[in-house]
C-alpha cells in the first residue's frame, strides 16, 4: 500500500490537490439510462413492475408485493432475538441519537405590528417519508436510526421503509432498529423501483413526500430523477476524512481514523493535515503496519493509494486553510486546544474535537446525524436532521389599517412590474 506525499511547499501543491480531491459526480450515462426505464415502468404499472424487478434482481419469488411487506410481529422478533448487548448498544445509540435531535425541532412563531397586523411561521411535518436503506450484506442499522429519528422526532405521520433483500436474506439488526425507531412500515424490495415506488405510489405502497437514505448507485441516479416530484436528503458521494494533528496523537489511532473511511469502499478519501513531516513518517509506518490485519486490506489499500493524501503544511494555521477548502464530510482536531481551532473552521459536515474523539463515535451513537454532506458540498449544505422533516408555512394577517398601508406599497410596486391585476387586488381594499 502506497500513500502520496504533499507539501504546501511544493509549487506544484494547488495542482496536486485538486487532483486528488477530483471526483466525477457525474453519473454514469448507461446507469442512468436503465434507471429512467425503470421509474417510467413503475410510474405507468405499479405494484406489476417492482414486483418484477424484485423477484429478477433480488432472486425472490414473490407473486404479491404484499407477501413482500414486513409486520410488526416479524420486527419485534427480530429485536428480541438480539444477543443482550447488541440489543443494549442499539438502544443506546437511539437514545442519544433522540436527545440529540430533539434540540433541532423548529416551533412555529409570529409577532404583531403595533397596527394589528400579524405575520410570522408556521412549522409542520411532512405526512410521509420513504426511507431506503441497504440491505442483504451491506446492512447498516446505524442508517435506520439516523433517518428514521430525526423524522420521527419532528413529527413525520408515516415512515415507510425499503431495504433490499437478495434471495430472502433479512437482516435482524437492520430489522430490529426499525422496530426500535418507530418505523411505521416495512417492504422488502430495493434498487431504482423501490425509488419508484416511493416517489410515484402504487397500489401497495403510498406516495411520499421525500426520500432519504444512502444507496449505490442506481438508486442515486433514481434519486436525482425523482427530485422535484418528491423531495430528497442528498446525493452523497464517497465517504471522507479529514484529520488535523499537531503530532502528539499516538500514530496508530490516526492510522486507523483513517482507515475507517477507508474501508467504506474504493472511492472513500482519507488525509492527514499535519505541520510535523516526522509525524507524518510515523503515521505512514503505522498504516503499512496496520492494514495487515484488516478483513478490509483489499479495500482500504486502493482508497489509500488512489485519493489518500499525508500532507506536510508549514503551520496548523495553515492546515486550517486548507480544510477549509476541502470541506471534508467528516473533521477530525486531535490537536491540544480542538475547541478553539474548530471555531475557525468554516465548512465540515462534522467536527470531531480531541485526541478521544475518533469518527467512529459519530457513525454509531454520538448523537448527531451521520449523514453529511460530501465532495465539497458542506459550503453550502449540512447534516440530515430533524428540519429535513419539517417545513414552514409564512403567515400573514392583515389588519384593516395594515391593509392601507401595505396596500399602497404593493399597489406601486405592482404597478412597476407591469402587473395591473396585482396593484387592483391591493388597491380594492384602500378606503381612499
Amino acid at each position: 500500500m502506497k500513500i502520496r506525499r504533499l507539501s504546501t511547499q511544493d509549487q506544484s501543491f494547488d495542482a496536486d490537490l485538486k487532483t486528488l480531491l477530483a471526483f466525477e459526480t457525474a453519473q454514469d450515462v448507461s446507469i442512468d439510462v436503465i434507471v429512467a426505464g425503470i421509474l417510467k415502468d413503475v410510474k405507468a404499472r405499479g405494484d406489476a413492475a417492482v414486483l418484477e424487478y424484485t423477484n429478477r434482481f433480488d432472486k425472490t419469488n414473490a407473486t404479491t408485493l404484499a407477501e413482500l411487506e414486513i409486520g410488526k410481529t416479524e420486527l419485534n422478533r427480530a429485536l428480541n432475538s438480539l444477543p443482550s448487548n447488541q440489543r443494549a448498544a442499539l438502544q443506546a445509540a437511539a437514545d442519544r441519537v433522540k436527545t440529540y435531535h430533539e434540540k433541532q425541532v423548529m416551533q412555529s412563531w409570529s409577532y404583531t405590528e403595533p397596527d394589528g397586523t400579524l405575520l410570522g411561521q408556521q412549522v409542520t411535518p411532512l405526512d410521509r417519508v420513504g426511507l431506503y436503506v441497504p440491505g442483504g450484506k451491506a446492512a447498516y442499522p446505524s442508517s435506520v436510526l439516523m433517518n428514521a429519528i430525526p423524522a420521527k422526532v419532528a413529527g413525520v405521520g408515516e415512515l415507510i421503509m425499503v431495504v433490499p433483500t437478495p434471495n430472502g436474506e433479512r437482516n435482524p439488526l437492520v430489522l430490529a432498529a426499525a422496530a426500535i425507531s418507530g418505523v411505521d412500515r416495512i417492504f422488502c424490495i430495493g434498487g431504482a423501483q423501490a425509488v419508484g415506488a416511493l416517489a410515484y405510489g402504487t397500489q401497495t405502497i403510498p406516495q411520499v413526500d421525500k426520500v432519504t437514505g444512502p444507496g449505490n448507485a442506481y438508486v442515486a441516479a433514481a434519486k436525482r430523477r425523482v427530485f422535484g416530484v418528491v423531495g430528497i436528503d442528498m446525493v452523497a458521494g464517497p465517504s471522507e476524512i479529514l484529520v488535523i494533528c499537531d503530532g502528539k496523537t499516538d500514530p496508530d489511532w490516526i492510522a486507523m481514523d483513517l482507515f475507517s473511511q477507508a474501508e467504506h469502499d474504493e472511492l472513500a478519501q482519507a488525509i492527514l493535515l499535519s505541520d510535523d513531516a516526522a509525524f507524518l513518517d510515523k503515521v505512514a509506518a503505522s498504516m503499512a503496519k496496520l492494514v495487515e490485519s484488516m478483513p478490509r486490506k483489499d479495500i482500504i489499500s486502493t482508497s489509500i493509494t488512489n485519493r489518500g493524501a499525508l500532507i506536510l503544511t508549514k503551520s496548523l494555521e495553515e492546515a486550517i486553510e486548507i480544510s477549509n477548502y476541502i470541506c471534508p464530510e467528516h473533521l477530525e482536531l486531535s490537536v491540544e486546544n480542538p475547541l478553539e481551532m474548530s471555531k475557525k473552521i468554516k465548512h465540515a459536515g462534522a467536527i470531531f474535537m480531541g485526541r478521544d474523539t475518533c469518527e467512529a463515535l459519530g457513525d454509531y451513537c454520538a448523537g448527531p446525524n451521520h449523514v453529511l454532506p460530501t465532495s465539497r458540498t458542506a459550503r453550502f449544505s449540512s447534516p440530515l436532521g430533524v428540519y429535513d422533516f419539517q417545513k414552514r408555512s409564512s403567515l400573514i394577517f392583515a389588519s384593516s389599517e395594515g391593509a392601507q398601508k401595505l396596500g399602497k406599497i404593493a399597489s406601486t410596486l405592482a404597478h412597476g412590474e407591469g402587473l395591473q391585476a396585482h396593484a387592483k387586488s391591493a388597491e380594492y381594499r384602500l378606503k381612499d
